[in-house]
């Protein structure tokens, strides 16, 4: 999960957080560390499991923006398959075929997806 930089006060309660450190920041915690979870929550009014199950989302759906962007360069021509590393060319064929066999199981009927595989077939 990484760390983070942090400011206190005179009783030790973060006052500050950041991921690059600053002149007043010079300790530093795991992002997961309870004070840290703690002022994320205070700060923002948040609870931390719903922020990192949000996180954990928003990553699954950038995955999807991420297969299209590079299925749409190499279809411009801007890139090559080949030119990707191989452990890259073979995620993105497993997870073409992942779509192609949920298609023809129609597993996946209701779901957020529009369907619009134009980019990953």
């Amino acid at each position: 999960m990484g760390s983070v930089y942090v400011r206190r006060d005179e009783s030790g309660e973060i006052l500050k957080l950041g991921r690059e450190p600053e002149p007043d920041m010079t300790e530093t915690l795991p992002a997961d560390d309870p004070a840290v979870q703690r002022f994320i929550h205070l700060s923002h009014g948040a609870d931390p499991a719903a922020v990192a199950e949000a996180l954990q989302r928003s990553d699954a759906e950038l995955v999807r923006v991420v297969e299209d962007l590079t299925n749409l360069l190499i279809e411009k021509g801007v890139i090559r398959f080949t030119e990707l590393p191989t452990a890259a060319q073979r995620k993105l064929l497993d997870r073409r075929q992942l779509r192609r066999d949920r298609k023809a199981l129609d597993l996946i009927a209701g779901s957020d997806d529009n369907g619009d595989d134009r980019f990953m077939p």
